[in-house]
């Protein structure tokens, strides 16, 4: 969805740390595409253990070429650099989600965003873009590096578009609202398989994006009233669909195997996520995001 122009963006709610380096450990934590690398390893035969191996110490982060997300002030700037678009989806989903929510009787302590380049400390352990946007519950903080959403376009087949992108980071907040309400440790306790705790888990952080969605352009900034995104259109639902689609685990599998596995998902197979996405869009009801609730999700 494209920002409406004047629309003032908060570039406080956004940590930009492009430009700083890491120590060593073991990245736990993981979203929209953060089962791959455990994805793929599983399915050549090694463990997940691994893993701290491949994403840390990795090369020094580079510094963004300009004045970063301080200069994220408007949703023009959204409409025109990623960084801002990030922020800005940011700001509409902070503004969203405490009022949905105080239906619920549910508090919203806003969640910290870092947008990082090549490499992070976060308090699950250092993490390299190679694990994809990752919300962790340790420090409840979403991570993006911007490099992700154009391996999304030339790696998985994505759409570029606005809401493809915007779907990424709904995704990941999503994981948020489910720490929030107690669902997200059951993706540890059954991690594997296609009904999974794991895959039950990003079905439904899918669902929580589509239900952003469903009121996102009606949305409005809490402090001047004005809306911060303008009525999604049909290309922006078929960019999101792509993009929910593009990091489904059958496909990734496909290319990186030339075959399926569905004892190893994670995260559900394309159609799984399209569905999930739709629904939470379709219904605008939370209650209709229960992935554990059905037989098969």
């Amino acid at each position: 969805m494209s920002f409406n122009d004047d629309a003032p963006l908060d570039p406080s709610q956004v940590e930009d740390r492009r430009g700083g380096g890491m120590g060593r450990g073991t990245m736990i934590g993981g979203g929209i595409g953060g089962g791959i690398i455990v994805l793929l390893l599983t399915l050549f035969g090694f463990g997940p253990q691994i893993l701290g191996g491949l994403t840390g110490p990795a090369p020094q982060a580079t510094a963004p070429a300009s004045g970063g997300t301080q200069e994220c002030r408007t949703g023009a700037d959204a409409d025109k650099r990623l960084d801002c678009r990030i922020t800005g989806t940011v700001n509409s989903l902070n503004a969203f989600w405490p009022a949905y929510l105080k239906d619920y009787g549910v508090n919203y302590p806003r969640p910290r965003t870092v947008l990082f380049s090549q490499a992070a400390n976060t308090g699950c352990g250092p993490a390299t873009t190679q694990v994809g946007p990752f919300y962790c519950p340790a420090d409840s903080t979403a991570y993006f590096d911007p490099g992700f959403f154009q391996a999304l376009v030339d790696r998985f087949g994505s759409s570029g578009g606005p809401l493809a992108q915007e779907y990424v980071v709904a995704h990941e907040f999503g994981h948020h609202v489910q720490h929030l309400l107690g669902y997200l440790d059951r993706a540890q306790q059954d991690p594997q398989g296609p009904q999974s705790g794991s895959v039950r888990t990003e079905l439904q952080a899918d669902c929580y994006a589509g239900l952003w969605v469903k009121y996102a352009s009606s949305q409005k900034d809490p402090q001047t009233g004005k809306a911060l995104l303008d009525p999604i259109t049909q290309k922006d639902l078929t960019d999101a669909l792509s993009a929910a689609s593009a990091v489904g685990d059958d496909r990734i599998q496909k290319a990186a195997t030339g075959r399926v596995s569905p004892e190893s998902w994670t995260h559900g197979s394309s159609a799984q996520r399209q569905k999930w996405f739709y629904q939470g869009y379709s219904t605008g009801d939370i209650n209709q995001c229960d992935t554990f609730g059905v037989p098969q999700p």
